[in-house]
């Protein structure tokens, strides 16, 4: 079990290479990155059971799906920090030939990363999917996945949840990250999701609500019961509360930096929040 301040180290760190990621190609989305940085270091340091190594087919392992493929830069980072691949190669983050693309892709077979997540709506569907492929070969490990809240406004989404509901497809815990942004502004004025939980429920989800996604103790705790109420004829939702951009004061509470990177200044003020902890990359 890992010690929560240990795990609250890696996640400053984790910022930091999300930040200089992102400015050093002057592309990427910090935002949203910097919001699920919490969830991230938990699922994959506490919660997940790993094999040593990397197979695409996961057999005896939990599984992760990132179906809002642009927070890449927080998935790359838990990934190297992990072991996945070298560290040093986040300095290729999104240049010509590199692994490391603006959205996850399978083709450069890059340790970790088991689909190609650039379109928004899809991963809900592969993670059931996974769900029922190690239900039919036996496998009692878990599959988990992170959705962002405006990619819940693509309807593909609902047909899965209604799916994996009507299934009984209960070895999955799908998480959303409720940040209440998206690229043209607030969540509730682009296209009002309501209330998610009863919505959630309706489909025959057993839902879970965290409601400070970026206090990792919450995050950790939250994640667990979540494996605990699986297994119990329901897929399982956890209902997130992040805030876009957390540990950036000027990134926070606003939807300007979801797809945007900060200039030589603004990455100097970043870094002074986020102190060293584990050493650059």
């Amino acid at each position: 079990m890992a010690d929560i301040k240990d795990l609250e180290a890696l996640a400053t760190q984790v910022r930091r290479d999300i930040l200089r990621m992102v400015h050093a190609v002057n592309s990427g989305h910090p935002g949203g990155s910097l919001g699920c940085t919490e969830f991230m270091v938990a699922l994959y340091n506490e919660i997940m059971e790993l094999q040593p190594g990397f197979e695409m087919d996961g057999i005896g392992e939990d599984l992760f799906f990132l179906s809002n493929g642009h927070i890449s830069p927080v998935f790359y980072s838990v990934l190297a920090r992990k072991g996945y691949f070298p560290l040093e190669e986040l300095s290729t983050f999104r240049k010509i030939d590199s692994r490391l693309q603006g959205h996850p892709t399978t083709h450069e077979g890059l340790p970790g990363v088991r689909i190609a997540s650039g379109s928004l709506g899809q991963g809900m569907s592969v993670a059931i999917g996974a769900a029922l492929a190690k239900k039919l070969n036996g496998d009692s490990h878990l599959v988990y996945s992170l959705h962002g809240d405006g990619e819940l406004q693509e309807g593909q989404n609902w047909e899965a949840i209604m799916f994996a509901g009507s299934k009984g497809v209960d070895n999955l815990v799908a998480t959303i990250d409720r940040n209440g942004q998206q690229i043209d502004g607030p969540t509730e004025e682009v296209l009002a999701l309501g209330e998610l939980r009863p919505k959630l429920e309706a489909f025959g989800w057993e839902v879970l609500e965290c409601e400070n996604g970026n206090d990792m103790a919450a995050v950790v705790e939250a994640l667990k019961t979540a494996r605990s109420r699986t297994g119990k004829g329901k897929p399982v939702a956890l209902v997130m509360t992040t805030e876009m951009g957390n540990g950036v004061d000027f990134m926070m509470h606003t939807h300007a930096w979801h797809g945007k990177a900060p200039n030589d200044e603004q990455l100097a003020t970043a870094l002074a929040q986020n102190p060293e902890t584990l050493g650059d990359y």
